[in-house]
C-alpha cells in the first residue's frame, strides 16, 4: 500500500498542483484579480429587450444605467438599438489561467471528465491509503484517526451550515 502510495502521489503531484492553483482562482472570481481587461465589438440583433440584453452578451449581473434615445447604456459599455451595434469591456483571465479554471466546471460531456475522474479517486485513494501508513496500535495513527475526525467534522460542519 505504501509504494502504491508513493507512486500514484507522484503522478498526481503535478495534476494536483494544477487543482490547486486553479481552485485558489476561482474563489477570487468575482474579483478583477489577475484580470485583463478586453475590448468586444459584437453586432447583434437590433431592438433587443433590455431584460434579455445582458443574457444575449453573456454578462452576469447586467444593469442598464441610462438610455438616451436609440443608446442603451450600462456599466460595461453600450448597445445601440438601432443598429444592434454593442462595444464593451469584459475582463477575464490570461488564457492559460482560464484553461486551469475549467478544470473545476467540467461535467460528463467535457474534454476534462476523465482527468477529472481519474483525478477524484485518486484522491479517495489517497484518503484511504492514508490508514495503511502506520500501525493501527501505534500513538501517531490515533493522533492521526483524531485529526481525521476534526477534518471530518469542520467538513460537514461548514458545508451544512
Amino acid at each position: 500500500m505504501r509504494i502504491l502510495h508513493r507512486y500514484i502521489g507522484y503522478f498526481m503531484a503535478g495534476i494536483m498542483a494544477v487543482y490547486a492553483i486553479s481552485g485558489v482562482l476561482l474563489i477570487y472570481r468575482d474579483t478583477d484579480f489577475l484580470k485583463k481587461e478586453k475590448k468586444i465589438e459584437k453586432k447583434l440583433e437590433a431592438n433587443i429587450p433590455t431584460d434579455k440584453l445582458g443574457k444575449e452578451l453573456k454578462i452576469k449581473g447586467f444593469e442598464v444605467k441610462e438610455q438616451k434615445g436609440n443608446l442603451i447604456l450600462f456599466k460595461e459599455g453600450t448597445y445601440n438599438a438601432k443598429t444592434g451595434e454593442a462595444k464593451y469591456t469584459k475582463k477575464e483571465l490570461p488564457y492559460f489561467l482560464r484553461k486551469m479554471t475549467e478544470l473545476h466546471k467540467s461535467d460528463s460531456k467535457h474534454k476534462f471528465y476523465l482527468l477529472n475522474t481519474i483525478f477524484g479517486i485518486s484522491l479517495f485513494f489517497f484518503v484511504i491509503s492514508s490508514f495503511w501508513m502506520f500501525n493501527p496500535k501505534s500513538q501517531i495513527f490515533r493522533k492521526g484517526m483524531i485529526a481525521t475526525i476534526i477534518g471530518l467534522v469542520l467538513a460537514l460542519f461548514l458545508t451544512l451550515a
